[in-house]
């Protein structure tokens, strides 16, 4: 695949793309003050408490995205680019009332409400950016380009973030999102509408959502997903448990940076020889094998090489899982789509981050990595048997001669099939 990196602020995705880096950096500062006030302030025994409460936190808002700004996206034209501007208005106005609520129960309702609209945002941004990029093929290096911009933004806003926590705590960190959130709603004004009229969608549309393809891709993904919230709060707890100096942490912090920039590099490269489906596959069973050498050999070592490969796993996965979903979902029902498996996919994060949380101290790092090889190589093994089976049903249902294959959204591939290699036909992209 040949493409001309965009001149960013002056094409549609450009413009997409400004918006997102604001949207990530304003994130950024949003969770840097809540995570401050909620976790790092308590010692691991008295914080379990609080995490919790955090993490159902970061689940409920999915209660009103889903069923609401789901379908909203889908039944209005313009509805994905101005819900990226409402999203931004409503966190700036939400992060200024939280700065002074900061210490009393009106914060848990105030902050519900700012990851309500986060995840709308999140919701619109990739339902939005099919119509902004000229081929499928494109897709991954778009959600790439994408990724790496949010990583980018959301590390260079988490510095200042942290050090402004640090100086004159987390007040100003949220005044200081306020103004981030501004210029983000300014940028997503800039982004012009999709060119596609829009129209109800059909039935058939409505089943493609049930494709084979998608819910095999999905089943995988989420496991990955609540992989990674499993291994973000094990080492949470078994760093604090061990009483690593603050440097460690930011160490962890780094590789886990880095893995997640070489997971984003990598899949729009893989995507040139290979599938989305391989991708996905390829990012369950390699970290499976690592982490299952590092539950034998627990420590700093162990730590740092299982944080940066999930990470590029976890990077790399969701790339190819979102391209795969814009690739196949119709696009009457791609709001809800996205809705429906961010949804999904958070709940899964909570529910194995939940896990190190409420077994603490009794499961270790060790243990962890364990469990964690266990069910990612379960994953992996469990999708390339689902798609062979696809491919193998495909192959003996009954087709008229002179008919062409089927190529409907309801057959679960894409128009180019699904070879037994997991190569382009033709080769390339």
């Amino acid at each position: 695949m040949a493409s001309t990196p965009p001149t960013y602020g002056a094409t549609p995705f450009g413009r997409l793309a400004l918006a997102q880096a604001a949207s990530m950096g304003g994130d950024a500062f949003l969770t840097v003050a809540l995570a401050g006030s909620i976790f790092f302030t308590a010692p691991a025994s008295g914080a379990q408490g609080r995490v919790v409460l955090y993490l159902l936190l970061t689940a409920a808002p999915f209660a009103v995205v889903a069923p609401v700004i789901g379908p909203a996206l889908d039944r209005s034209r313009g509805g994905r680019r101005m819900l990226l501007v409402l999203a931004a208005v409503g966190r700036a106005v939400l992060c200024f009332f939280m700065a002074g609520h900061l210490k009393g129960l009106l914060l848990f309702p105030l902050a519900f409400g700012a990851l309500v609209l986060s995840k709308g945002n999140a919701v619109a941004k990739s339902a939005l950016v099919p119509a902004l990029v000229p081929a499928d093929d494109e897709l991954v290096e778009a959600n790439a380009r994408l990724a790496l911009i949010s990583v980018v933004a959301g590390v260079a806003a988490g510095l200042p973030a942290a050090g402004i926590l640090k100086l004159v705590g987390a007040e100003w960190v949220l005044l200081v999102a306020a103004v981030v959130f501004v210029g983000d709603a300014l940028l997503a004004l800039k982004i012009p509408r999709p060119t596609r009229p829009w129209r109800p969608e059909t039935q058939q549309e409505r089943a493609g959502l049930h494709a084979p393809s998608i819910v095999l891709a999905g089943t995988a993904m989420g496991v990955l997903r609540g992989c990674v919230g499993f291994v973000t709060f094990l080492l949470a707890f078994a760093l604090k448990a061990r009483g690593e100096p603050a440097w460690f942490y930011g160490a962890v912090l780094a590789v886990s940076a880095v893995g997640g920039f070489v997971g984003l590099l990598a899949a729009p490269r893989l995507r040139r020889r290979v599938r989305e489906e391989v991708i996905l596959d390829v990012s369950l069973l390699l970290p499976a094998l690592v982490v299952l050498f590092a539950a034998r050999s627990a420590g700093r070592i162990a730590d740092l090489v299982a944080a940066s490969v999930i990470a590029a796993a976890a990077a790399a996965g969701r790339l190819a899982f979102d391209s795969l979903l814009q690739r196949d979902a119709p696009d009457a029902v791609r709001g809800r789509a996205f809705a429906r498996f961010e949804t999904r996919f958070q709940l899964i994060w909570v529910a194995g981050a939940l896990l190190p949380v409420a077994l603490f101290p009794v499961i270790d790092a060790r243990v962890g990595f364990f469990v964690l090889a266990l069910a990612l190589g379960t994953a992996g093994l469990s999708y390339v048997g689902g798609l062979r089976a696809l491919r193998d049903k495909r192959r003996a249902a009954p087709r008229p001669d002179a008919s062409p294959p089927d190529r409907s959204p309801e057959s679960g591939l894409p128009e180019s099939g699904l070879p037994e290699s997991g190569l382009p036909e033709s080769g390339g992209a």
